[in-house]
């Protein structure tokens, strides 16, 4: 086993690049680092301010993620175009996206929001309601309803292929439509609205200037966004017998509301109504100065970010832990059966999950033992370096350290002990932080040593295995 270590000067690698530095000389090329996304979350209950408090969202911390085209039958048997976000492994869960009013699946929102979910672990299906985008059918003949039925059909293609959706997310319109389906999707632990109107009847304002000629005809070809739609009289009954008010109160699932106070196509008042006929457990979330369509960026991942985290209540990860948590001082690991090599860990009173790469067969769900270790080693060194200096007093404002391991002949180590076959190396490169001379510097490398968990990879180890019952 052979460990080595190497300082990094921060200010030196900002300014200038990396350097030589004292007792080991190194040369590194930076990569490009953490993205950090700074959002001001501001929570209000309807213009009562709760707090404000930075959200940052470190990118490289987020999974990749694949989107997958499919489709499916909708209600009345015609095939619907839809897409799969999901990272690689097995997801925390599944969504269900519902697009605004004659919108389709590919809107900025909907596609931002279902891939931020899906980098965040929850695999999100996003579709195109019938007529609309590349699904089949005839729109003018769809309606309000048709759509609740179309998201039955789309948790139903889900429950069967995949898993049955937990959450279900609408923007506009399409959240008035998951206020209505939800009650028909059992497995739907949590709702969320986006910019939703508190009655569909409120798109009618979109059909003024044709709604007496849509009466009088039946029929009547009106433009919405620049775009021509076929609209029948039947639309405009279905959208006033349709009342949330009268059932939104019955949900009996964990409702968050997203809005945006400046909301120039669907009032601020609308979240009010919807919040206020909900029962709990409820939440609301200003958008603040974001639109109707969330256009930026930023507003869309910022939904993503506090949606995922919301849901995390809710949607029964802790219930998915088969393996029973083990004594004090004991560490657990155990199959968790849902994949090829994931496994279920228990640590220190602490939950997570290892696995292996799918290029070696495993789903990725979680890191490798040899990650763990050399994650084991990397946190005890900084912890270490950090007990140090704060009983010394040095001027440390920060460690950091990069570990990697691989596996080296013997050969290729001119003073390792071992003369055959292959020996272990862990490699450390060490980041210190703060106005610290040269000699503070090098003492810090070598307290980096004295790490209990350094020490135990090389000294003699012991390892006792008998098997209970």
């Amino acid at each position: 086993m052979r460990i080595t270590s190497a300082p990094i000067s921060a200010n030196s690698m900002a300014q200038n690049g990396p350097g030589p530095m004292p007792a080991i000389s190194i040369t590194l090329t930076p990569s490009s680092g953490p993205i950090s996304v700074s959002l001001t979350c501001g929570l209000s209950l309807f213009g009562a301010t709760i707090g404000t408090r930075p959200l940052e969202t470190n990118r490289n911390s987020l999974m990749s993620i694949s989107s997958e085209k499919t489709d499916f039958r909708g209600h009345d048997g015609q095939m619907l175009a839809a897409r799969l976000e999901r990272a690689s492994g097995v997801p925390r869960a599944y969504a269900l996206f519902a697009h605004c009013f004659t919108c389709t699946k590919d809107i900025y929102a909907a596609r931002r929001i279902s891939q931020g979910l899906a980098e965040r672990g929850i695999a999100v299906l996003r579709f195109d309601f019938t007529g609309l985008g590349a699904s089949e059918g005839d729109f003018g003949n769809t309606g309000f309803t048709s759509n609740i039925d179309d998201l039955i059909a789309a948790a139903s293609f889900l429950r069967e292929e995949h898993e049955a959706p937990t959450i279900l997310i609408g923007h506009s319109l399409g959240g008035a439509a998951v206020l209505r389906a939800a009650e028909a999707i059992p497995e739907a632990a949590a709702v969320a609205t986006i910019g939703a109107p508190a009655d569909p009847a409120h798109v009618a304002h979109l059909l003024e200037d044709k709604a007496d000629e849509i009466r009088d005809k039946g029929r009547a070809t009106v433009n919405i966004g620049g775009r021509p739609f076929d609209i029948r009289a039947e639309f405009l009954d279905d959208i006033t017998a349709n009342r949330p008010r009268d059932y939104i109160g019955d949900l009996r699932k964990a409702l968050i509301v997203f809005h945006g106070p400046r909301d120039q196509i669907v009032g601020i008042e609308n979240a009010a109504e919807i919040f206020t006929a909900a029962k709990h457990p409820k939440s609301f979330v200003s958008l603040d100065d974001a639109d109707h369509l969330l256009s930026r960026q930023q507003d869309a991942d910022y939904v993503a970010d506090v949606l995922s985290a919301w849901a995390s209540r809710y949607i029964g990860e802790t219930e998915k832990r088969t393996t029973p948590q083990p004594p004090d001082g004991i560490t657990r690991v155990a199959e968790s059966g849902t994949g090829r090599f994931t496994q279920d860990v228990w640590a220190g009173g602490h939950f997570l999950q290892a696995d292996e790469p799918a290029s070696f067969g495993g789903d990725n769900v979680g890191p490798t033992p040899y990650d763990l270790l050399s994650a084991a080693l990397g946190a005890c060194t900084t912890m270490t370096i950090r007990m140090y200096a704060d009983r010394k007093k040095l001027p440390l404002e920060q460690v950091s350290v990069d570990v990697s391991h691989e596996k080296i002949h013997a050969s290729d180590c001119a003073d390792c002990e071992t003369e055959s076959g292959k020996v272990d190396r862990f490699s450390r490169e060490i980041t210190l932080s703060g106005d610290l001379d040269e000699t503070q510097r090098a003492r810090l490398l070598e307290i980096a040593d004295k790490c209990p968990v350094h020490r135990t990879l090389l000294s003699e180890v012991k390892v006792e295995t008998r098997e209970v019952t």
